[in-house]
């Protein structure tokens, strides 16, 4: 059964997250409100309403489908051009910054809301085609459900107008480092939630080890499959791994503090996330990364765009600012239950020197750069006390004074 709650999980997951899910559920709709209308098209109240007010009858079956014909083929070019765009506009800055700023412009909730729309108009449109019909002395039109589709119609094309401002605002660089900075800080506020850092772990009798079945990303722990995993074999776990580490099949990612059969390391497995794609949500160091290589790429001969690698060192010097003040609790427990799982966490400064000091080996020739590191670093040091800050602060002066 738990085999089967995670496999759903995950399916769940994957389905929700699909760019097809809220277009698909959107569509959906349309077809709904296209029945209802419909039937209420075909009633009493909606006939006499007709009668009272005659302008909202269609008479001319011709008229009808010219209509909706027109509406049909303006929404789908609509749709074409407007994902056109937004294809050339990934294609661009997959080439100018990085592959993995994609998911942050292909997820976007607002352009999966208008293709559903654009999709849903058409979907709606459709429909009323197949319900103009020859109902022997006259025919069978829906006025009211072809007047809504002329309003939702107009609707689309001044969402067509806004939605072409919100892509040409969108793809601007500081947009993109700013919505990566913003994610990467609430994946930090909901993991670094203790404001007392804990020092590694130094002992820790271990009894058996739990090996990777798989190679992958090592994304964390289900919480609640490991602390049932801990209650039910009165346990501890120690982290081999701090989150964001690749793990090779068969490599040891877990210590237990007792000996385990291999039915028991099967269900430790269950709760062990080990993923091929890595998601800011769940390791919130894979977004200092993104920024990281964003500012390496704009330094590439190819881009030369020192203000962009500046806007995203400023973006990780912020976040950088907030992690030396905010540290991860290394300890996951259950509620009354002794036994936890020790959790090995990146140290500040191994994720400074993970992010910041790549940046400051690419462009440390570059003027505007070795400014703007001088600047920010001397306010960093005067947060928290590092010693990879300090030698790359000295490295700084040193090579600003040489010049």
């Amino acid at each position: 059964m738990d085999k089967i709650r995670i496999w759903l999980i995950a399916k769940y997951q994957t389905f929700v997250s699909s760019i097809a899910f809220i277009p698909g559920f959107i569509s959906l709709g349309f077809l709904v409100l296209a029945l209802i209308i419909f039937y209420f098209d075909l009633s009493d109240v909606g006939q006499q309403l007709k009668v009272d007010i005659p302008w909202l009858t269609i008479i001319d079956p011709s008229t009808a489908r010219s209509i909706l014909g027109a509406i049909a083929g303006g929404i789908i070019s609509l749709t074409v051009f407007s994902f056109s765009m937004v294809m050339i506009v990934l294609s661009q800055a997959a080439s100018q910054m990085s592959n993995r700023v994609l998911d942050k412009l292909i997820g976007n909730r607002f352009q999966q809301i208008v293709l559903g729309i654009y999709i849903g108009t058409i979907v709606y449109t459709f429909f009323l085609f197949s319900t103009i019909r020859d109902t022997g002395d006259s025919f069978q039109i829906p006025s009211l459900s072809i007047l809504l589709l002329t309003v939702i119609t107009v609707f689309d094309i001044f969402l067509f107008i806004y939605f072409l401002h919100y892509i040409t605002q969108s793809v601007k660089y500081d947009v993109i480092i700013d919505r990566i900075k913003s994610s990467t800080f609430e994946g930090m506020k909901d993991f670094c939630n203790s404001t007392t850092e804990v020092k590694e772990l130094t002992e820790f009798a271990a009894m058996s080890i739990v090996r990777a079945s798989r190679s992958g990303i090592f994304e964390g722990f289900d919480y609640k499959e490991m602390k049932d995993f801990m209650s039910k074999n009165k346990c501890s776990l120690l982290s081999i791994y701090p989150m964001g580490t690749y793990i090779l099949r068969g490599q040891p990612i877990l210590k237990c503090s007792r000996a385990l059969d291999d039915d028991q390391v099967e269900e430790a497995l269950l709760g062990i996330i080990i993923s091929t794609q890595e998601s800011v949500e769940r390791n919130y160091e894979y977004g200092f990364r993104q920024l990281s290589e964003i500012a390496l790429k704009a330094l590439s001969p190819g881009i030369n765009d020192p203000g962009t690698a500046i806007i995203s060192f400023r973006a990780l010097v912020d976040l950088l600012g907030f992690r030396a003040l905010n540290f991860p609790s290394s300890t996951l427990s259950g509620d009354e239950d002794p036994y936890q799982i020790y959790r090995k966490e990146l140290s500040f400064d191994s994720l400074f020197e993970r992010v910041i000091c790549p940046i400051w080996d690419y462009g440390e020739d570059d003027r505007m750069l070795r400014s703007e590191f001088k600047l920010l670093l001397e306010q960093l040091s005067l947060i928290i006390s590092s010693t990879p800050l300090f030698e790359l602060l000295e490295k700084v002066d040193k090579k600003s004074n040489s010049l």
